[in-house]
């Protein structure tokens, strides 16, 4: 996958610049607050902490707080660029952990590369962290540094560099050595590369049941053995008596090639010497040391497994250190014990061995796999590693004695994990991973906007879409050429020169003749992209079309009406936003089209909303809003609600829905359950249709403006194909989103 500079450049400084924030998690706006928060409130706390020095958890963010603190001496691949170039990096290790286990986490660049001054740094943090992951300080003074921490400090400690690696590729060797009808004490296993990373996996791999006498590790200058002068103590450790020099030497008979180095140092004649089955570890990245393709064409029984995304068997550390530092906050451990280790390898193998569900099929593009040669480690996106690796840590934590807590109750806390996880917003994620499966053709009428062509690539790169920009071909071309692109792969058509523009104008106005339009008028109106985009949808030159970044609502929904008209069976057409907020993820409909929807119509809103709903792989639940709940203030407005979740109960009786309701009362299951027991509706409702245009427009934008969500869309819906419409400035990933999100439903019609 391709990723332009100025596309992450541009990343990084959209908006708030960089990648996180901090943001209060009490109310702070009365003087009460303050007085509170700070002064002469927080004395109460401060004095408590300073009686019982454990009450911090109780009473602060240390107990889900971690520092990533790195010297950048040895950052990604990128070598020793010091502390400030490392910190993009650093704050993107803080996104991981935030995004795949809600831990929180300040990064902490240190202008040393004395280690005992890093040692020194590191213990002084101790009060205000709940652990510290160590990241990109280069061997050997990262030994050193973790060593003297875990002996000094009475929190967790885990060098990610070392022991991520060590745990998700330990996983995936025991698997593989099943599957190879091999144990592991008789592995005969290569080690290229003696770095921080090596040095873990070997170590770990030796506490799986390798034979440490069976390990033969590799540096730059060949095998490392007893004969050689030039090692430091941690390289000693893994000196075989040998008389084999190189890597190739190493490598014949060998059962297991495990890659910590660089790229190409492999060849297809030393994978051929190997023993029956070889497993091949190649995790340099991001090209491994022999690629992909070369090692399965050298060996058919080969099980191979890399550092990429693009290949089976990706090795990617985002498997183990959230869901470690996970387990061992949520028990307040001192200290990460190999135990802790070996629970997270060993869930993770079994995790490998269990059936995958549809949530992660369908997030992988509805690839389906199961335990074999090409699966022998949980992907990086199945959300079952937080619920499986989390506790299995948390309970070797406390067998061994170094958490502060216990867990009584292990169901409760695994759905406590599912809660923090918000599941739900994996909605997007999981439209563009169908998009991808099956990519369709999308014409974008504001083909001359700088965000609409760099959506377009992305979404051609990211293989979603073979998009077609509407506009003047040398503006659209001289763009691309200002952003490093030639135009191969996109179509270029300008409306005002198109070949096709007749055959659009006469089937144009064929439609629209007895509706009041003129040849003329036909004429004219096909010289604007809007309308000769919805023709070549309507033609079937296209299958979906995206609008509205610099036009008004009503520019963009009148040609898609006028051109494609409602689909068969429905007379009204409606608009869906998806509002992303917080954890939660929400359906607000009619909040663009209709202004004062009769009780038929909102029913048709109400289906129209819960048939694409299950297009994103969510069950639909519709709450119909009012003022009032349930018969409470039966006026015009709410009876036309109530009549119209009749119609629904009658007509499709498979969708779960009640009303009418308040907001409140729809998010918040517990009102219900209480105050009105007989409701149908149950859990928190997804889909919330609004009783007019009024008060779905005004919701929605309360929510993007004063509730900070994120807000995409409008999806329209009830229209014969698809026509998805933009917010005015929406962002590229905005684009990219709704594209997925068009060519997903141009792929259900």
């Amino acid at each position: 996958m391709k990723i332009r500079k100025e596309e992450a450049l541009e990343y990084h400084i959209q908006g708030r610049h960089g990648k996180i924030e901090v943001v209060p998690t009490k109310p702070c706006v009365t003087a009460r607050d303050l007085s509170l928060a700070y002064t002469p409130g927080v004395a109460v706390p401060c004095k408590e902490i300073e009686q019982n020095p454990e009450d911090v958890y109780k009473y602060t963010a240390k107990g889900n707080l971690v520092a990533v603190v790195s010297n950048g001496t040895a950052v990604l691949g990128l070598g020793d660029i010091g502390p400030m170039a490392g910190k993009p990096v650093m704050e993107g290790k803080g996104v991981l952990f935030k995004r795949f286990a809600d831990i929180d986490v300040f990064d902490i660049e240190l202008k040393t590369k004395d280690p005992k001054e890093v040692i020194k740094a590191v213990q002084l943090l101790e009060p205000t962290f709940g652990g510290i992951n160590l990241e990109d300080i280069k061997a050997p003074e990262c030994f050193e540094i973790e060593e003297e921490l875990k002996k000094t400090m009475n929190i967790p400690v885990f060098h990610d560099d070392q022991h991520g690696t060590a745990i998700i590729s330990c996983a995936a060797l025991i698997n593989a050595a099943e599957l190879a009808g091999k144990k592991l004490n008789t592995l005969r296993l290569v080690i290229n590369g003696a770095g921080a990373a090596a040095i873990a996996c070997a170590n770990l791999y030796v506490r799986a049941g390798v034979k440490k006498e069976n390990i033969m590790m590799c540096d730059s200058k060949g095998v490392i053995s007893k004969s050689r002068k030039d090692l430091n103590k941690y390289k000693e450790l893994y000196a075989s008596e040998t008389d084999r020099k190189t890597l190739a030497d190493a490598m014949q008979g060998a059962d297991v090639f495990v890659g910590l180095s660089v790229a190409g140092v492999v060849t297809k004649d030393m994978i051929r010497s190997m023993a029956s089955d070889p497993i091949v570890f190649a995790m340099a990245n991001p090209d491994p040391e022999i690629s992909y393709e070369d090692a399965v064409d050298a060996r058919k029984d080969i099980i191979m497994a890399t550092g990429r995304s693009d290949y089976p068997n990706q090795v990617n550390n985002v498997l183990g250190f959230p869901f470690i530092f996970r387990g061992a906050l949520d028990v307040k451990a001192t200290a990460i014990t190999e135990e802790m280790k070996m629970a997270a390898v060993n869930a993770l193998a079994c995790l490998a061995k269990e059936k995958v569900p549809d949530v992660v099929i369908k997030a992988y593009g509805g690839l389906d796999f199961s335990f074999g040669r090409e699966y022998i480690i949980p992907k990086p996106f199945d959300p079952r590693v937080l619920w499986k690796v989390a506790p299995a840590v948390a309970k070797a934590a406390i067998e061994n004695g170094v958490a502060r807590v216990k867990i009584e109750n292990w169901h409760q806390y695994e759905e406590e994990l599912k809660e923090r996880l918000g599941m739900s917003r994996e909605v997007i994620r999981t439209m563009v991973q169908k998009a991808q499966k099956a990519p369709k053709c999308v014409v974008y009428p504001e083909g001359e906007e700088d965000k609409i062509i760099r959506a377009a690539l992305t979404s051609m790169e990211y293989g979603i879409a073979t998009p077609v920009l509407l506009g003047d071909e040398e503006v659209i071309k001289g763009k691309l050429h200002a952003m490093g692109y030639g135009p191969d792969g996109i179509t270029i058509i300008d409306p005002l020169k198109a070949r096709s523009s007749e055959t659009y104008v006469n089937a144009f106005y064929e439609a629209r003749a007895r509706k009041g339009v003129t040849l003329r008028q036909a004429q004219t109106l096909l010289k604007q992209p809007n309308y000769f985009g919805s023709m070549m949808v309507k033609l079937g030159h296209a299958d979906a079309l995206i609008s509205g970044l610099t036009t008004s609502y009503p520019e963009t929904i009148r040609p898609a009406l006028q051109c494609l008209g409602v689909k068969e069976g429905f007379n009204v057409a409606s608009g869906l936003y998806i509002v992303i907020a917080k954890k939660d993820v929400y359906f607000f409909a009619d909040a663009t089209v209709n202004v004062n929807p009769t009780a038929e119509q909102l029913a048709e809103i109400a289906i129209s909303a819960a048939d694409t709903v299950r297009r994103f792989d969510l069950e639909p639940r519709v709450a119909m809003l009012s003022f009032s709940n349930f018969g409470s203030a039966p006026m015009p407005e709410s009876i036309k609600v109530r009549n119209a979740v009749e119609i629904v109960k009658k007509t499709r009786p498979d969708i779960m829905i009640d009303g009418e309701m308040q907001a409140d009362a729809a998010v918040v299951p517990q009102m219900r359950e209480t105050d009105y027991p007989f409701t149908t509706l149950k859990g928190k409702s997804n889909i919330l249709v609004f009783p007019d245009l009024n008060s779905g427009n005004i919701a929605y934008k309360l929510m993007a403006r004063i509730g900070n969500a994120d807000v995409i869309g409008p999806v329209l819906m009830g229209i014969s194909k698809p026509v998805h419409v933009l917010q005015r400035g929406a962002s590229v990933e905005d684009i990219i989103n709704m594209t997925a999100i068009a060519v997903v439903d141009a792929g259900q019609k």
